[in-house]
């Protein structure tokens, strides 16, 4: 199990993910650019890599504020590490941000309260935001790699992360350690993500003609 996800990780799936990471970049830049500078951002569950990787290298114009579980090494001045919850920003005002940024978080609330949680603190904070998640109807999950794994009976997922190392997971032999994990994930798909972000734009990222995964963006 380990080297088949390891296999597909490293020959197509870092490949093809670095790819739509980099369209979604774009697009995400020609939104953030249409606002006056200077921009300020609240990127929930990022990290100072990210930014610089995608080309925000020197940003006179921009700062940004991370916001994790835990405080994170930044090393550029523009950016303030902050610890907290997404589903509860209660340090910030509303509208406090021109932007709101999220990478792959909000399947990771663990219900879909969670997610409405962390839906409404977004589009409080933020005048814009920009969320994107994988599509629960991709076949490939993107967290354990292993075809179709969102839908299999949850007895059979926490079994199988006990047994086996799966994706970017090593293997959870106490069970109460392996259904902490398996629960920590809940995939969208359209039509929840659309009444989480009523007001949103959906751009569909998309390989092979399959929708991978979802930005809902908003505001503009």
């Amino acid at each position: 199990m380990r080297y088949f996800a390891r296999v597909f990780d490293n020959r197509r799936s870092d490949s093809m993910a670095t790819q739509l990471r980099q369209r979604r970049f774009a697009l995400f830049r020609s939104l953030l650019e249409q606002l006056p500078a200077p921009r300020r951002v609240l990127d929930v569950g990022g990290t100072p890599h990210f930014w610089e990787r995608m080309g925000y290298l020197d940003a006179p114009d921009l700062s940004v504020v991370l916001l994790n579980l835990s405080v994170e090494p930044t090393p550029r001045a523009y950016f303030v590490s902050l610890a907290g919850d997404a589903r509860a920003m209660t340090m910030f005002g509303d509208g406090e941000f021109d932007m709101v940024f999220s990478n792959s978080v909000i399947e990771h609330m663990g219900s879909l309260v969670g997610q409405q949680r962390m839906a409404a603190e977004v589009q409080r904070v933020g005048r814009h935001y920009f969320v994107q998640t994988p599509n629960r109807a991709f076949p490939l999950e993107p967290h354990f790699l292993f075809p179709w794994f969102q839908y299999l009976p949850r007895k059979l997922r926490i079994a199988l992360v006990q047994r086996f190392s799966l994706g970017w997971y090593e293997r959870r032999p106490r069970r109460e350690d392996a259904t902490a994990l398996v629960d920590e994930h809940r995939l969208l798909n359209a039509d929840e993500l659309r009444a989480l972000f009523p007001r949103a734009t959906i751009y569909r990222e998309r390989v092979a003609g399959l929708t991978k995964s979802f930005v809902a963006y908003g505001g503009f």
